[in-house]
This record gives C-alpha cells, sequence and structure tokens, in this order.
C-alpha cells in the first residue's frame, strides 16, 4: 500500500518544563524552546502536505500553574500572534491561523491579538493552524451543548411571540451527535495525533473528534522532536488499519 500523509494532524505540546530542568534552566524557560520548535514544525508540514495542523498549547487546568510561569508564557504567546498578524514568515502567505477554546479567559489585549491574527491570515489556504488555547475536550462538549440549548430557547421565545409560526415541533427535537459536532470549537477530525514527552494519555485534548483517530506516543520532548520524529509517526499512521467502529 502507498505511503499516505495524514491530511490533519494534532499534536499535545509536552515536555517544555522537563527540558529546562535538563539543561539546568528555570522550568518556564523551557517554553521558549518549544515555541521555536513550532517554527520549524510548520515548515515541515507545508513540505508534507499535510493541511490542517492542531496544537495543544494551553488547557484549562493549565491557569492553576504558578502566576509567574503563566505570565511568561502568556508574553509569548502575545508575541507570536503579533508575528502571525503582521504576516511573518509562512503566515504572509500560507498558513492560517484558527484559536480554539475558551478564549474569554485571556486579557482583552490578548483576544485582540488572536482575532487580527486569524483576520489578517483569513486567505491563505497552504496549511490550516488550530491552536487549543484555554482548551478542555469535555468543556468543548459541555460548552456546544449549551449553545444548542441557548438557541433552540431563543427561537422558542420568538415562537411563542408569533404564535402563528409553523415548525415549532422541529425545535423541540432531541441533541444529536450532528448538532455537537457542528456546535464544538473544531468540528473537523485529526486523522493522527502525537504526543511527545514519553507520556501515555490523552489529558482531556479532542476528546470527541479523535475517537477514530490513531495516537502515537513518543519518548522524546516537544522541544527535542525532529523532522524525522514526524516521518516516523506518519510512517506508523501508514502501518496502521484504521477501523471506524469495524
Amino acid at each position: 500500500m502507498a505511503s499516505k500523509v495524514p491530511r490533519h494532524i494534532s499534536i499535545i505540546l509536552d515536555g517544555n518544563r522537563r527540558y529546562a530542568k535538563k539543561l539546568g534552566l528555570q522550568l518556564w524557560k523551557g517554553h521558549d524552546f518549544g515555541v521555536k520548535k513550532l517554527d520549524e514544525l510548520f515548515g515541515w508540514c507545508i513540505e508534507l502536505g499535510i493541511r490542517e495542523l492542531t496544537l495543544y498549547c494551553f488547557s484549562t487546568e493549565n491557569f492553576t500553574r504558578a502566576k509567574k510561569e503563566i505570565d511568561y508564557l502568556f508574553g509569548l504567546f502575545w508575541k507570536e500572534f503579533e508575528k502571525m498578524k503582521q504576516g511573518r514568515g509562512i503566515f504572509k502567505d500560507k498558513a492560517r491561523v484558527n484559536v480554539i477554546g475558551r478564549t474569554d479567559m485571556f486579557s482583552k489585549k490578548m483576544q485582540k491579538a488572536m482575532l487580527e491574527a486569524m483576520k489578517n491570515t483569513r486567505k491563505n489556504r497552504a496549511l490550516l493552524v488550530n491552536f487549543a488555547l484555554a482548551y478542555g475536550g469535555r468543556q468543548e462538549i459541555t460548552d456546544s451543548i449549551n449553545k444548542i440549548l441557548n438557541n433552540k430557547t431563543r427561537k422558542n421565545r420568538r415562537f411563542l411571540g408569533h404564535r402563528k409560526s409553523k415548525g415549532f415541533s422541529s425545535e423541540l427535537k432531541k441533541i444529536n451527535e450532528n448538532m455537537i459536532t457542528k456546535n464544538l470549537y473544531l468540528s473537523s477530525e485529526p486523522d493522527l495525533v502525537i504526543r511527545p514527552g514519553g507520556e501515555v494519555r490523552t489529558s482531556n485534548f479532542l476528546t470527541w473528534q479523535s475517537v477514530y483517530s490513531e495516537w502515537v506516543f513518543v519518548d522524546k520532548l516537544w522541544p527535542e522532536f525532529t523532522k524525522e520524529d514526524l516521518i516516523k509517526c506518519i510512517g506508523e499512521f501508514n502501518r496502521r488499519e484504521r477501523r471506524f467502529g469495524g
């Protein structure tokens, strides 16, 4: 069987702090190395023909970390989104930015930088990069259901004010899988999920979308990850026989 490059790959960016500890640095300094590695990753993905990339950058649980580390990390986020909105590197005409998660947990300044980066790169088509920030898989499903319920409530209120309106019964249909998928932060599903860092768990990442994804766990820490490692993960993906409930 011919080798096939996954259309959509997701990566859990794990191991930055342990990498800093390995080098004898302050833990939060490891995030600098993690961010630099992303610049390489974007180039690899475009070169290999990957069309969509979803990155687990910061979970809702990560807000419990020490304030000094969070402030340092948020400073890195802001600088990177500023570069993206200015169209530097591949974000000039190749990569498009998308941010998923409870972004209202960030400052107005950060939210503005995210929105501008998404707006200014919206016409780029070579690679879609989804940054999962203030993200949690269970939280995403909860938010999707609440969004559906809120929409139904608004429609039913309009109906009560216009009783001659037809189709009221259709608004009372049960919530189904398709409705939940449409209201998620991310409706696309990854073919392959990669987790560097040596941990073997999913950590509340793409809980709904990854049910049929192939998972590959890598012992290397994220800043140590190489193009060769990515190619090996794709090779492992190709060696597997994908099953969708069969």
